[in-house]
C-alpha cells in the first residue's frame, strides 16, 4: 500500500497524510515505506536539519516518491531544494519519471 507524506513542523497535516515533523521521521517513512506522493518544507525546527539536507540525503540513498512537491514559503530554501532534484533527475542519479513540483504554501 502506497502512503503520503506531509513533511513539516508547523503547518497542519492535510487529510490523507502522514506527519513527519523532521527529516529522521521523514526518512524513516520513506526507508519503509511505497510513498506516492511526499510534500517537503525546507525550514524545520533544526535549523542544520532541513529539507534541503533531506534532499540530499534522499538522492544520495536513491529513497523517492512517485510525485514531490516542495511547499516550503522559504523562496531560496525550496528553489534550492526543486534545482537539487531537477540536477540529480539531469545526472541520472534520480528517476525522471518522479514528477517534482515547487508549489509553495502559506505558513498558516
Amino acid at each position: 500500500m502506497k502512503i503520503n507524506v506531509f513533511l513539516d513542523d508547523s503547518r497542519t497535516c492535510p487529510e490523507g497524510y502522514i506527519l513527519a515533523e523532521d527529516i529522521d521521521e521523514c526518512l524513516t517513512l520513506l526507508e519503509n515505506n511505497s510513498i506516492e506522493h511526499l510534500s517537503l518544507d525546507h525550514d524545520l525546527l533544526n535549523r542544520h536539519r532541513n529539507g534541503l539536507m533531506l534532499v540530499q540525503i534522499m538522492v544520495e540513498n536513491e529513497l523517492y516518491a512517485e510525485r514531490i512537491t516542495i511547499h516550503s514559503a522559504n523562496s531560496v530554501g525550496s528553489k534550492a531544494m526543486y534545482k537539487y532534484f531537477k540536477q540529480a533527475q539531469e545526472e541520472l542519479k534520480m528517476p525522471q519519471s518522479i514528477k517534482v513540483i515547487l508549489r509553495p504554501l502559506p505558513l498558516f
